[in-house]
């Protein structure tokens, strides 16, 4: 070996006249050779701090990485601390490491962060080096999930968009759970009702929601869970312009309870707020406590998501599978891997749906409208 050569696969054959056949052999089927050669070159190797063949290398010559990408359009620590999203994972790392494959996340960042490109400048699914992609919720005509078809991977949508021509789908019907709840909203007597949603476009913007800025919104979830909404209230003829609507750029509990306060800056007569998502519902819980309303007396809440915290705090939401929408995605992906040949794209089939179940989950959030002062 020349000084300063670089240890390969090659070297260490060459020092111990085997063929490379051979030491490939002994770190990756060790089967194939005898112990005494497997031991010789795991010794010499050692002994010159060779680690063994790149396994990156050997991904591409398979035609494949066993890797599974996940994308998240927000930051990496919102799939590790928002509720739904942490059971979902869940559910797509249990159909993962059932079948061997490593999940690897992607994160697009927040719309408006200037962060939505990848390290090349382009969208971050367009040199990911992945088999499939999980593509999680992110707004209509996306770049990386535009990115991602482009390249010819199977990809599964949860979520939104709901209708991408080459890309399978996974999600609920929103709109009708959103309708239902908004009926049961209704039953129980409240007529005087704010909304409060969250963001409808990839531009920060925290107020109200006109109907203009409703029926434009760019994420398909909160235009659905919005449409359900107002076509329940309009069954006992409430209109959109009689309901107000607070938009909520992140989803966090303090921004319900940001909500809840505006709402109620403008119409202080309000007897039910429903929240779409329940970590904005559990954030009008604290505002509602801080402000010295008895929930369900004074003011009836309500959420979507049915996340772990929802029961405890006794929200009234609907209630979505959320570890099961993330096998469900894992396995779609599964099978469109298992079909396709290494490099073969995937993009004239047929994309298949799965339509999961909603149920309204009634707890004590939600009661009979009574009056209470207003001033």
């Amino acid at each position: 070996m020349s000084p300063g050569e670089r240890q390969s696969l090659a070297t260490v054959a060459r020092a111990l006249k085997v063929s490379t056949a051979s030491v490939s052999n002994a770190f990756n089927r060790p089967d194939r050779v005898s112990d005494e050669l497997r031991s010789r070159v795991l010794e010499h190797a050692r002994s010159v701090g060779y680690a063994g063949p790149d396994p990156a290398a050997r991904q591409l010559r398979r035609g494949r990485t066993d890797v599974v990408g996940l994308v998240f359009t927000d930051d990496l620590a919102f799939a590790f601390e928002d509720q739904a999203s942490v059971v979902f994972l869940a559910g797509v790392a249990e159909a993962c490491g059932a079948s061997g494959r490593n999940l690897l996340m992607l994160a697009a960042g927040t719309p408006s962060a200037g962060s939505t490109r990848g390290t090349s400048g382009g969208p971050i699914t367009a040199a990911a080096a992945v088999d499939g992609l999980i593509v999680y919720s992110v707004p209509d005509a996306d770049p990386h999930l535009a990115a991602a078809v482009e390249r010819g991977l199977p990809v599964v949508v949860v979520d939104q968009p709901r209708d991408h021509p080459h890309a399978d789908w996974v999600g609920l019907d929103d709109r009708a759970a959103a309708r239902d709840l908004a009926r049961h909203v209704v039953e129980l007597g409240h007529r005087r009702i704010g909304v409060i949603c969250t963001r409808l476009g990839t531009t920060r913007y925290n107020g109200p929601a006109s109907q203009e800025r409703r029926l434009s919104a760019t994420y398909a979830v909160q235009r659905e869970r919005l449409a359900g909404l107002f076509e329940g209230f309009a069954e006992v003829g409430i209109g959109e312009g009689d309901v107000e609507v607070e938009e909520r750029f992140l989803a966090s509990r303090a921004s319900g309870g940001e909500g809840l306060d505006a709402i109620l800056s403008r119409r202080p007569d309000v007897t039910a707020i429903c929240c779409l998502a329940d970590v904005l519902a559990l954030g009008v819980l604290d505002a509602a406590g801080r402000r010295g309303l008895r929930v369900a007396k004074d003011l009836t809440v309500t959420g979507f998501d049915d996340i772990p915290e929802s029961a405890d705090a006794g929200l009234t939401t609907v209630h979505q599978p959320l570890g099961l929408k993330g096998r469900e995605a894992g396995r779609l992906l599964l099978e469109r891997l298992a079909e396709a040949a290494p490099g073969r794209a995937v993009s004239g089939r047929h994309p298949r749906r799965v339509l999961l179940p909603a149920i309204i989950q009634v707890r004590r959030s939600s009661g009979p409208v009574t009056e209470r002062s207003t001033s």
